[in-house]
């Protein structure tokens, strides 16, 4: 199983230019980011130091999320906002070259919180992100939240961000297979992978209850990592939860 580990949620005690060489001294080979800036176009030298970080640790960039707003304050996603438009789109071609820089084949577009938003404005978002990704021949992909954690969030199962990915109607538009939220919606994730693991551009796991490491909640992770592998899944599996103090990574080696 190929892994990586998300430096927005992990490692979170260093400052951001340290992450990645602490994911390196922990094993891991290659690291996911929410949009790690505080808008979308930061200054030349703020994006350098971070393509430093990464090419210096030896790491390499796996999955990035192009600008979701501020995301500490409760936002989720500029995608299918008008307020949040414009700024989206100065995103996209930031993300798109720091992403072709460091090889990175998939960017998170995340839709945006209600009341507010707009169904077309969010199919012509992706359509304009999926057409630059092309560029660099990188995916971009739809996520489902739980509503428990993010109430305002419309895309709340697999099957309404599927709806959504075959509305844009790119080839480099997939599903990012986020197993804890939609877990915590009640999706079998097991069924889920046997039937639609060829539709998923990117997984992300985290346990069920309390978004810790596998092994914390009731997921049966032995089992669904067993399916992915049946399932022919050979994309990474990002590793976004929640841990403070030592034992983040304990599971890997049981």
């Amino acid at each position: 199983m190929n892994v990586d580990v998300n430096l927005s949620l992990l490692f979170t005690h260093l400052p951001l230019l340290e992450r990645p060489a602490a994911a390196a001294a922990a094993g891991f080979d290659a690291v996911e980011l929410w949009w790690p800036f505080d808008g979308p176009e930061p200054s030349g030298g703020e994006l350098g130091d971070l393509r430093s970080a990464i090419e210096d640790a030896g790491v390499r960039l796996v999955g990035l999320n192009l600008d979701a707003g501020d995301m500490a304050a409760g936002e989720r996603g500029l995608l299918a906002r008008p307020d949040g438009s414009a700024r989206f789109r100065a995103n996209i071609d930031v993300a798109v070259r720091l992403a072709g820089e460091l090889g990175c084949g998939v960017l998170n577009a995340l839709y945006g919180n209600d009341p507010g938003t707009d169904r077309a404005l969010a199919v012509a978002n992706l359509r304009r992100a999926a057409d630059a990704a092309a560029g660099i021949g990188a995916t971009v992909v739809v996520e489902a939240l739980n509503s428990h954690e993010n109430p305002r969030y419309p895309i709340t199962s697999s099957k309404a961000a599927f709806e959504l990915i075959d509305e844009v109607g790119r080839e480099n538009v997939a599903f990012l297979a986020d197993l804890y939220h939609l877990h915590r919606m009640g999706e079998d994730v097991l069924e889920l992978i046997d039937r639609h693991c060829a539709r998923f551009g990117h997984v992300q796991i985290a346990d069920d209850p309390g978004r810790g490491r596998p092994g914390s909640g009731r997921m049966p992770y032995d089992e669904i990592f067993a399916r992915l592998e049946a399932a022919g899944y050979r994309g990474r599996v990002g590793l976004e939860y929640r841990h403070e103090g030592p034992g983040a990574f304990d599971w890997r080696r049981a």
